[in-house]
């Protein structure tokens, strides 16, 4: 059994760490020692050492005292691969600590790492920028922008996996005698329904109509959307946002499984009364053995009463308990969303992806438990971390072409490929037929058999 030494100071935070890169994602057996050690030092069977310098947690002896703002880094290096033999990639950033790797070759080998892998990973996977950086969007979201990830270009790559596979790569040299996790690659698709159907009613769709002449002053978009709904209206054609065949369809074409995130609340004018079709729709998901989840309100974020109205509403209505799902507009406040899904009974999470900008907000591409850093408490929740929404790139980068998106959200796909994480994509089943979304329908299909 792997020994890890730690040092006498935020002992849950170093617990909750070790469990989750050690434990969780290399699965292997090991046992945490308390110590008067100033680094993380990790001893395998043959008693050879790992020593991983601590530039983070010994600075802050008090408990959550490291939760400032001016405990974010500043800058971000990189250590190349040319100086470290270790590493998965060609470089990879240091969060916390410095470009040093030290090793011998003796009898019992001893490597000193110079980054701060643990701390380094308990930053990106808790989230703890988002609480001490009250930049926020319109809709209350933290921005991609404002991420460390982003403003110093590694948004785009699994880091947490990076780390991880640099920490196996020095436990192998060193001798370890344990195999490790052997995760597999998985494309997994989620829709969220945030309106079920677009003419659900005489009086739906209506506005955006009337919004073909006047603001967008286009009286052929305007002809083309008032006759196709009443021929919906008429029974003549399905409504644009009745896509749930079609995605069934891709999703078992290429051996997938879809989920559907139901949403239905009349709390905000962000919200979409989807109640009286939820039935139906469900019936459909289930006879085609695909899966069903949660999509809470745009206020239920922060709110665990609304919360657990709004889900067991859903509930009764389809008779089906709810235990994952994602939240609406990707609202999410750290760490209280988390302990609300936890408090709900909830067993995955998958919202955590910037609203503004695909990537790796977490930094990662496994499943993972998640840590309330307020409380100290590793919590039941894991969370599915959602690589790329369609809407981070058309709503927000609208002037990449069909190719330039397709070939973008195909490189994360690779990524997480090369790591065996989980690709999660969200596509909407209103994202389609529509003159914003017929130029990228190809794209949706394209990305899974890739």
């Amino acid at each position: 059994m792997i020994k890890v030494y730690i040092p006498d100071n935020n002992i849950n935070e170093r617990l909750y760490i070790v469990d989750v890169l050690i434990g969780e994602f290399l699965g292997l057996d090991y046992e945490i020692i308390k110590s008067n050690n100033i680094d993380w030092e990790v001893e395998i069977e043959n008693g050879s050492k790992l020593i991983i310098q601590d530039y983070f947690f010994n600075k802050y002896k008090n408990d959550l005292e490291y939760l400032k703002l001016e405990n974010i880094p500043l800058s971000i290096s990189y250590c190349q691969k040319n100086n470290n033999q270790f590493l998965p990639e060609d470089n990879i950033p240091i969060i916390f600590g410095e470009d040093k790797i030290l090793f011998n070759n003796s009898k019992e080998k001893t490597i000193i790492c110079g980054i701060d892998i643990f701390a380094s990973s308990f930053f990106m996977l808790t989230r703890w920028e988002e609480y001490v950086n009250n930049k926020r969007d319109k809709h209350k979201r933290f921005p991609a922008s404002e991420s460390l990830a982003f403003k110093y270009n590694f948004l785009n790559r699994p880091v947490v996996n990076e780390y991880v596979e640099m920490l196996w790569n020095m436990l192998n040299f060193l001798g370890t005698n344990q195999k490790r996790n052997k995760d597999e690659y998985k494309i997994i698709l989620t829709h969220d329904v945030d309106i079920a159907y677009r003419y659900s009613s005489i009086k739906s769709g209506i506005g955006s109509i009337v919004s073909d002449i006047i603001k967008r002053k286009n009286i052929g978009l305007f002809y083309n959307n008032f006759k196709n709904k009443i021929k919906v209206h008429l029974k003549i054609e399905k409504d644009p946002f009745d896509t749930y065949d079609y995605l069934m369809d891709v999703s078992n074409k290429y051996s997938a499984k879809s989920y559907f995130f139901l949403h239905s609340s009349t709390a905000s004018k962000y919200d979409s009364d989807n109640y009286k079709y939820l039935v139906k729709i469900a019936k459909k998901i289930k006879e085609n053995g695909h899966f069903i989840g949660y999509h809470p309100s745009y206020n239920a974020y922060n709110n665990l009463a609304l919360f657990k109205k709004e889900k067991k509403k859903i509930e009764d209505i389809i008779g089906e308990n709810l235990v994952f799902g994602r939240q609406h507009f990707l609202r999410f406040e750290v760490p209280t969303t988390w302990q609300i899904w936890e408090d709900a009974n909830m067993e995955w999470d998958s919202t955590l992806s910037y609203a503004d900008k695909e990537g790796f907000r977490c930094g990662c591409c496994y499943p993972y438990s998640v840590f309330n850093f307020l409380t100290r408490k590793k919590l039941q929740l894991k969370e599915r971390p959602l690589i790329v929404m369609e809407g981070s790139i058309v709503n927000y980068q609208p002037e990449i072409d069909p190719d330039t998106m397709e070939k973008k959200i195909c490189s994360l796909k690779e990524k997480v490929k090369k790591y065996n994480g989980e690709f999660i994509l969200l596509w909407h089943n209103s994202s389609f037929n529509s003159e914003t979304w017929t130029p990228y329908e190809k794209v949706y299909e394209n990305i899974i058999k890739y």
